[in-house]
């Protein structure tokens, strides 16, 4: 979990790869509307993001599988783990600067005027959430291995 930037996708695919589990980036579950609107610059309100977050819950509530998704505040995390009780967070920040930089990405549709938005939105996951915390300025196979042994430990 993270803001647009952070490496969600990046470190999501390469810690499945590394847990043997399958992978799906949030993304993928977009409805076109909620695209429209991002490729715009407009930000998503709660009424875009709970149909999505529902199916992101489905996906999670699989077993065996990793998924990259933004889940910025406390209320869409829960919503997750109404679907997936045993949901783990592995949260990936940086300063935005460095996220900023990042989120030139040719083809993706979140364009950097919304960072501000989601950092704005982001309510970073708290102690009795059990996040797995990692500044993404580390290397991704340095944030993986950390990751993948902290997950095999629960």
């Amino acid at each position: 979990m993270g803001v647009s930037g952070s490496g969600k996708t990046t470190v999501g695919a390469a810690l499945a790869v590394a847990l043997g589990l399958g992978f799906v980036d949030a993304d993928d579950l977009h409805p076109a509307a909620n695209i429209d609107k991002m490729t715009a610059g407009i930000p998503l309100t709660d009424a875009d993001r709970w149909p999505w977050l529902d199916a992101v819950g489905a996906v999670v509530a699989r077993a065996h599988t990793v998924v990259a998704c933004s889940a910025l505040r406390r209320a869409y995390r829960d919503r997750l783990r109404a679907a997936a009780p045993d949901l783990a967070l592995v949260y990936l920040h940086a300063d935005r600067e460095l996220l900023a930089r990042r989120m030139h990405r040719p083809g993706h549709f979140m364009p950097t005027s919304l960072l501000d938005s989601q950092l704005a939105t982001l309510e970073p996951p708290t102690l009795d959430e059990r996040p797995l915390s990692f500044d993404v300025a580390e290397p991704v196979e340095d944030i993986v291995t950390a990751a993948a042994a902290l997950l095999e430990d629960r």
